[in-house]
């Protein structure tokens, strides 16, 4: 994702919060929490990459997700298995949240990235929660827009 920013095919630009997690299991939680909230605060929307090693970082997925939801961060959920929609990898936090659904990949992150931040806001003041995705349509346009 971060190769994306760097070839300017996408307009944004993406921190990771990974690195507060290397090496910290010896850390108490409230460091660690800090550290999360140091990052995250002024950030325009969570991405969370969902895939099969999620439940690793579980822990520090979890802090993130927290920050966010208490802030009323808007969060964007990657499938790392290509799905489009909340599956059974989403992490139980989120199941219930409002958050945005999509596949990997460069295209789509740029349209949720534009969009979802504004769209969640319309959301949460219309009181809406729970799981939403892009229709199938939104993706096959985005294949015909790119292929020349």
């Amino acid at each position: 994702m971060k190769a994306w920013n760097e070839d300017g095919e996408i307009s944004f630009n993406f921190h990771t919060a990974y690195k507060i997690h290397e090496n910290k299991e010896g850390f108490p939680e409230i460091i660690v929490k800090r550290k999360i909230k140091e990052c995250l605060k002024g950030s325009r929307v969570l991405i969370v990459l969902i895939g099969n090693n999620t439940w690793n970082l579980i822990k520090y997925i979890r802090l993130e997700i927290e920050f966010a939801l208490a802030n009323n961060i808007p969060i964007i959920a990657v499938n790392l298995n290509t799905r489009r929609k909340q599956d059974d990898l989403c992490p139980p936090l989120l199941r219930n949240e409002l958050v945005m659904y999509i596949a990997f990949g460069q295209k789509i992150m740029d349209v949720a990235l534009n969009n979802w931040p504004e769209s969640h806001a319309l959301y949460k003041m219309e009181g809406k929660s729970g799981p939403y995705y892009y229709f199938d349509s939104v993706y096959a346009k985005l294949v015909h827009q790119y292929v020349k």
